[in-house]
């Protein structure tokens, strides 16, 4: 028996069982040694029978009785194990329902570990514990010893109907002590380097703690023996993306030669002036775009930041070479958006501009437009370009990187230019971006204030109307945004096109308009218009706005149930007002909220930072929901974790781009080059030019 070896050869475990371990997608013996606990309990601590109260206890005792009863008549086949353990200072029953084949396990005068529940029994004359966790001493064991399911602090894993707790600690307990050792993948040097634990010791340890590891260290995955197992993880995501980046830079790419001709022209006509930051950033798209290799640069910036401007100077530029170039965004709103704010600056330089998504296929729009603007439409089969030369993937966290490089094969390797206004901490773009140069737009345009942000309850929403008389009694205008359409009696959500009945009764002297995502483009486009041209005082909106409109004249922003939003989105919506000089405030109605909602309307009050709204939603949905490494492409992760183990991405990724440099093929480290093409799985073709 190997690492390699099908579950259902494990002794003990066969096809039913093999089955049930499919679930949890546990296929062969190594995916069990590697399935960890997801958290850890104290058992270790016994406690005197005597000195019990209700709660969770460990106890050890002498089995008294054991005994099989059938509680009522009414119910004969109901029976249920009771068996009566004594340590010297007091009786405990244990009861058992169903579960008469336990009988035989228990005999008078053995030592018994319990663990479960305690709680006085249906007489109220004593305690007992239901159904509890059980373990039969060894001779000679005595209240300090410790067993696999108790007496100690034992791991809980994820499970599955049908497959629980002790089935699962026992067949990885057995496994482990099968193997004298387990092959590493990683080579000496760096194991040495790095002082790291050998992997067979920190799987035992990880999977049964020995005394004097901190629980609380246990359950946060930051002991010696996780982090080893999360820095193997670590590397193995570091290798595959050094190798991504290997091979794109062995790729011949485009050498433009743009001659700023449209791009001055662009920024002649905008009633603003570009930052320095959007400007530095630019100078380092050129900079790639001339080189004679694909550019694979990641452009990030908070909300208002001025990326799409940045993207359309490159965009621009691509253009004034002699190629194409395509915007994707992940949903048609967006797209939509973009193409109403993109298709009006650059037909006024005498292009053309052309939109594609599921809902509009015009077959020649791809080939006869400079610059196109779509959804994952763009990446179709059939769809083709007249030369594509540089891709703009807008929200990059919603793509995946196949993806990404599908769109790139509609060209000859076109340059790609990855846009995200989701502040992510530095070490962990490198992770989720790891293939990309990398870009921060840092800087807001100047004369703006910050948005003052208040939380607001049911009870006190008359002070929302005040505010919103006050601000368009300065010339102002107000957005007020749903999260619905239409009411929803399951949800009891208040619905964008009711609220704007009643907000136009309310307002009879404001022109209140109407924006959502069943419109039609065009019509979309008329009322975002009419907003920026001040003929429409307050816009109800569901959350079509959230990305790509500029009017600096909104001053207030009203978010209705706000519990219900995500915190990034809350985020980019409060960026759409304090775009101009005036004071903006962003009003968050809050109707029922507790928990994690309550937390994110907090922070939204507590700041403005991007960054510091990011790490707090990365906290509150954790990385996997954060960055949605399903769409990304990046393989699961079982020991590490992004967030906790920044320090570690770091020192994976250095040690993992070193040794690709050294030996790009891994040709020099087989088993290592094994497990990143396993670890990576189908998701990537790896080392196909090494």
């Amino acid at each position: 028996m190997d690492l390699t070896t099908a579950v259902q050869y494990i002794k003990g475990v066969g096809p039913q069982r093999a089955r049930l371990l499919l679930r949890l997608g546990v296929e062969t013996v190594r995916d069990v040694l590697f399935h960890l606990p997801s958290r850890y309990e104290d058992r270790a601590s016994i406690s005197q029978i005597s000195r019990l109260s209700p709660g969770n206890h460990t106890v050890m005792g002498k089995v008294m009785r054991a005994d099989l009863v059938s509680p009522s008549p009414r119910k004969p086949r109901l029976k249920i194990l009771e068996v009566v353990i004594s340590d010297g200072s007091g009786f405990l029953t244990a009861k058992w329902f169903n579960q008469a084949f336990l009988r035989k396990l228990f005999t008078p005068g053995q030592e018994l570990l319990l663990y479960g529940q305690v709680k006085p029994n249906f007489r109220g004359t004593g305690l007992e514990m239901v159904n509890p966790e059980h373990e039969v001493a060894e001779e000679g064991e005595t209240a300090g010893a410790t067993g696999l399911h108790t007496g100690r602090i034992v791991p809980v894993y994820r499970t599955t109907e049908g497959l629980n707790q002790r089935q699962l600690r026992g067949m990885i307990h057995s496994l482990l002590q099968s193997f004298s050792s387990i092959p590493d993948p990683l080579p000496a040097e760096i194991l040495r380097s790095h002082n790291l634990p050998d992997l067979r010791e920190s799987l035992v340890h990880v999977h049964f703690p020995p005394g004097g590891i901190p629980l609380d260290d246990l359950n946060r995955g930051v002991s010696r023996y996780h982090q080893r197992l999360a820095y193997n993880e670590l590397f193995a995501m570091e290798a595959g993306l050094a190798v991504l980046r290997m091979e794109e830079q062995r790729e011949k790419g485009i050498s433009f030669a743009p001659d700023g001709r449209l791009t001055a022209k662009l920024v002649e006509s905008l009633p603003f002036s570009l930052t320095g930051a959007q400007e530095r950033v630019f100078r380092e798209i050129i900079g790639d775009m001339k080189a004679p290799f694909p550019m694979n640069r990641l452009v990030q910036g908070d909300v208002g930041s001025g990326k799409t401007i940045v993207a359309l100077l490159a965009m621009l530029s691509a253009v004034e070479s002699g190629y194409q170039a395509a915007m994707m965004a992940p949903t048609e709103i967006l797209a939509e958006q973009h193409f109403i704010t993109i298709h009006r600056l650059v037909e006024a330089l005498g292009l053309k501009a052309s939109l594609i998504t599921g809902s509009r296929k015009e077959k020649d729009a791809a080939e006869e437009a400079d610059i196109v603007i779509g959804t994952h439409a763009l990446i179709q089969e059939g769809r083709s370009f007249r030369n594509l030369g540089l891709v703009v993937i807008d929200e990059q966290h919603r793509f995946g990187v196949m993806q990404r490089a599908s769109l790139r094969k509609k060209g000859m390797n076109p340059d790609t230019l990855v846009m995200t206004a989701t502040p992510i901490p530095r070490t962990l773009a490198l992770t989720l971006y790891g293939d990309l140069d990398y870009s921060v737009i840092d800087e807001l345009p100047p004369r703006r204030s910050p948005i003052k942000t208040r939380l607001i309850y049911e009870a006190n929403k008359r002070e929302i109307y005040r505010l919103i008389r006050e601000e368009t009694g300065k010339g102002r205008q107000v957005y007020v945004v749903y999260p619905l359409i239409e009411e929803s009696e399951a949800m009891n959500l208040k619905a964008a096109a009711t609220g704007m009945e009643a907000l136009q009764a309310m307002f009879p002297e404001l022109r209140v308009g109407l924006l959502h995502g069943r419109m039609k483009t065009a019509e979309r486009e008329g009322v975002m218009r009419e907003f920026k041209d001040g003929l429409i005082h307050m816009l109800v909106s569901t959350t079509v706005i959230e990305v790509g409109v500029d009017v600096p004249n909104a001053s207030l922003m009203v978010i209705i149930h706000a519990e219900r939003f995500g915190l990034a989105q809350l985020h980019q919506l409060r960026g759409r007002v304090g775009r101009g000089a005036d004071q903006s405030f962003c009003i968050l109605l809050c109707y029922n909220a507790h928990g994690d909602a309550q937390r994110r309307l907090e922070v939204m009050v507590e700041t403005t930072d991007g960054f510091r709204i990011a790490e707090e939603d990365l906290e509150i949905r954790g990385p996997g929901e954060f960055f949605g490494t399903r769409q990304s492409g990046l393989p699961d992760l079982k020991a590490a974790n992004l967030v906790r183990d920044a320090r570690l991405v770091e020192i994976a990724r250095k040690d993992a781009f070193s040794l690709l440099e050294q030996d790009p093929g891994l040709g020099s480290h087989p088993v290592l080059r094994g497990f990143v093409e396993d670890f990576w799985g189908k998701r990537l073709e790896l080392f196909k030019t090494a």
